[in-house]
C-alpha cells in the first residue's frame, strides 16, 4: 500500500510505496523517505514536501477500467439526499468503484451491481486497497430487476437509466432518492420523462462546475483551466 506522497517545488506529485524513488530531478533513498517528517532533499539538492497518504490519495491511484465519478459530483449526491450511517444504498454501474467507495464511508451498507467482469475485478482490487468491508458486489443486471428492498438511495451510472426507474420505484423507501448520473442532454430528457410516468418527483437536475484559483507569492487569480461539465445529476424522489 502506498505510504507517502512527495511534491517537488513545481507541485508535481510522486507516489511512494517502498524502495528508492527515482524522479526526473534526481534520486531519493528509501531510508530518507521513511524518516522524513515534512521535507527532504534528493541527491542533487532538490527540495520535496512529504505527506502521509489518506483515503483520497489512494482513490486517486485507483486502477481505472471506467471513469471515476469525481468528488465534485459525489459530494452533491451526499449533500442533497441526506443519507447517513443508517442508510442502505444500491450503486448500479460500479465501474472502478469510485462512487461506491465514497458512499461506503457514510452509510451502513452499499450493494453494487456490475455485469462486466473486467470492471468487477478492478473494483474488488481497488476496494481492497481501502480495506472497505461494507460493500457487497453483485454480478447482476439491474435492467432485469432489483433484489433489495426498502433502500434509502439508488445511484445509476448507466447508459440507459430510464429503463431502471420502474424497478427502482418499488425498491426504494417512501421519501428516498434515486440519483442518475448522465453526461448527455438526451439522456437527461429521457430520464425525466420516464420519472414522471413512474410517479417520481423530479426534485432537481444540476451540473457542478469547478474552478480552482492559483495562489502563490506572485499570483492570486482564477485558473485558466476549469473542470466544467462531467455529467448531469438528476435527483428523483419517491413520494
Amino acid at each position: 500500500m502506498m505510504q507517502k506522497i512527495l511534491k517537488d517545488s513545481k507541485g508535481r506529485t510522486y507516489y511512494w510505496e517502498k524502495g528508492d524513488l527515482h524522479t526526473s530531478l534526481g534520486m531519493i533513498k528509501e531510508k530518507d523517505i521513511e524518516e522524513a517528517k515534512e521535507e527532504l532533499e534528493d541527491h542533487r539538492g532538490n527540495h520535496f514536501k512529504v505527506y502521509t497518504t489518506n483515503r483520497n490519495d489512494r482513490v486517486e491511484r485507483f486502477k481505472r477500467t471506467a471513469q471515476l465519478i469525481l468528488p465534485k459530483d459525489a459530494g452533491m449526491i451526499l449533500a442533497y439526499t441526506g443519507i447517513d450511517k443508517t442508510a442502505v444504498v444500491l450503486d448500479a454501474g460500479l465501474g472502478s468503484a469510485g462512487l461506491s467507495s465514497f458512499l461506503a464511508r457514510f452509510v451502513k451498507k452499499v450493494y453494487a451491481y456490475e455485469i462486466k467482469e473486467e470492471h468487477r475485478k478492478t473494483a474488488e482490487k481497488n476496494l481492497e486497497s481501502l480495506e472497505i468491508k461494507n460493500i457487497e458486489i453483485k454480478n447482476k443486471d439491474i435492467y432485469g430487476g432489483i433484489t433489495e428492498k426498502n433502500l434509502d438511495l439508488i445511484t445509476l451510472d448507466l447508459a440507459e437509466p430510464w429503463k431502471v426507474l420502474a424497478h427502482a420505484f418499488k425498491a426504494l423507501k417512501p421519501g428516498a432518492y434515486l440519483v442518475s448520473y448522465v453526461p448527455q442532454v438526451t439522456q437527461m430528457s429521457l430520464v425525466c420523462e420516464e420519472a414522471i410516468k413512474q410517479h417520481f418527483l423530479v426534485e432537481r437536475t444540476i451540473e457542478v462546475l469547478l474552478r480552482e484559483w492559483e495562489v502563490d507569492e506572485k499570483r492570486l487569480r482564477p485558473s485558466h483551466h476549469m473542470l466544467a461539465h462531467t455529467a448531469f445529476l438528476i435527483f428523483l424522489r419517491k413520494p
